[in-house]
């Protein structure tokens, strides 16, 4: 039995709030169990310079915690004057998992970056963040068709994530904190709503795992991923 009750298939409660974020171009509030992550997309009239006279947009992310975001408090990341490695690591998979459902050339020369803060972390809290800041950017986009500043949005698909892990010897999905803290293996699957596969990270914690648990576990985040598109449609009233 998983620590939550949660058969092994079973997603946590998930709900998404849009337009949390009232200043924001556009907004989402993601709860998967105990994790709550606040999304925010801001639009700027303006590319980094490599990407100057393309004719190409550019979507990023950045990420942080809380400082009791967790059981004991964190320091604020702006205090120690740097960001972490695994802060690092976490922005750049969000903003590398919505670009590979952007068509930068039909946004033209404009950047949106997607803050994602975490509010309360019960595991899995960068594919929270990657679920919820596909649904404000797509809330950005429309606002801006809305401005008529862009004629379509430009997005060519969803993306969503998932955490999947080998606890107890048994592959589950959506790990919550417990179970994370002593899987034997863990991963975060990346992955569209057309079939495609945009990261996969995953880890053996204790042994190694073999290919049909691998599959096993990809199957789960299949399964999850198609009720978080579901979820993240009826969001957007779609």
């Amino acid at each position: 039995m998983r620590p939550s009750g949660r058969t092994a298939d079973q997603l946590r409660e998930v709900s998404l709030t849009t337009g949390f974020a009232r200043h924001a171009e556009g907004s989402c509030l993601i709860r998967m169990g105990g994790t709550e992550v606040l999304c925010a997309a801001s639009v700027e009239a303006r590319v980094p310079p490599f990407l100057r006279n393309t004719g190409l947009g550019w979507v990023t992310a950045e990420y942080g915690m809380l400082p009791r975001a967790t059981h004991t408090r964190g320091d604020r990341e702006a205090a120690r004057g740097k960001q972490s490695g695994r802060t690092q690591e976490i922005q750049r998979l969000i903003g590398r998992s919505l670009r590979a459902v952007v068509d930068r050339a039909a946004m033209g020369e404009m950047s949106i970056t997607l803050d994602c803060d975490v509010l309360n972390a019960d595991g899995g809290t960068r594919c929270a963040a990657i679920t919820g800041a596909w649904v404000a950017l797509a809330l950005a986009f429309r606002h801006l068709v809305k401005m008529n500043v862009l004629k379509t949005v430009p997005l060519t698909g969803q993306v969503a994530a998932v955490s999947c892990g080998i606890a107890g010897g048994d592959a589950v999905l959506d790990l919550d904190y417990a179970e994370d803290s002593s899987a034997d293996a863990d991963s975060n699957f990346v992955l569209t709503d057309g079939g495609g596969i945009v990261e996969i990270q995953a880890t053996a914690e204790k042994t190694a795992f073999n290919e049909a648990q691998f599959q096993e576990l990809l199957n789960l985040a299949r399964k999850g991923t198609a009720a978080l598109f579901a979820l993240q449609r009826q969001a957007l009233g779609d």
